[in-house]
């Protein structure tokens, strides 16, 4: 098996991905460490500030002893971003809409890429490329009949909706209910004020409940 079935894989037996920014390096290191102790294997670290490259390298380095554990980069918007992530050790590259430049980056890497997608057009256009996930965003905006409605459509196709999933059971069962393989999560699960007051307890709590929740939809 290759690096990208085997992170397809995980995030399908996960059903989680739990998206970060953070400027400060330790505390990008300590949301790591505590999402990993919850039972996460899979992490999208988002490239939303100019501490970004210089944060997941750290990163990178910390996690040399969680066994298991792939970092992946989004908000990838150009080649050049991807190419300077693939080079700092991203395990897979995620982008918030369909940037082509990105594909010919990752592909020429045998890196996994997830795009954004919004429409059927651009769906259709991810699986010509040969591209077997799709990243639907925002999700909070397109809803849970948006996958119903597209996936038979594309009956080979993976969705994961990012951006206003919540955490709740009812949500959270109304997404996996229509048929995606997995839900990324950013503030929803790791919330301003429990980053203000570094609980990382808290959030490794919130990780892992809503992993439990997901595991438990899915039987």
């Amino acid at each position: 098996m290759d690096k990208r079935s085997a992170i397809t894989n995980t995030l399908t037996q996960q059903g989680l991905m739990p998206l970060y920014f953070h400027k400060d390096p330790s505390t990008c290191i300590a949301l790591m460490h505590c999402l990993y102790k919850a039972g996460v294997r899979l992490i999208e670290f988002t490239n939303r500030g100019e501490e970004a490259l210089a944060n997941f390298k750290l990163m990178k380095e910390a996690a040399a002893d969680l066994d298991g554990l792939f970092i992946g980069v989004g908000t990838i918007k150009s080649s050049r971003a991807a190419e300077e992530f693939i080079d700092a050790g991203a395990d897979f590259l995620i982008s918030p809409a369909l940037a082509e430049d990105v594909y010919d980056a990752a592909y020429s890497s045998k890196t996994l890429w997830i795009p954004g997608c919004m429409t059927p057009t651009e769906i259709l256009k991810a699986e010509n490329l040969g591209i077997g996930l799709v990243k639907l965003f925002p999700g909070n905006v397109l809803g849970p009949g948006f996958v119903t409605a597209v996936k038979d459509l594309f009956p080979e196709m993976l969705f994961m909706p990012t951006g206003g999933v919540e955490t709740t059971k009812e949500n959270l069962q109304e997404w996996f209910n229509a048929g995606v393989t997995a839900v990324g999560m950013g503030s929803k699960l790791i919330t301003k004020q429990l980053l203000e007051d570094q609980n990382f307890e808290a959030i490794q709590q919130n990780a892992s409940s809503v992993l439990k929740t997901i595991q438990s939809i899915k039987q």
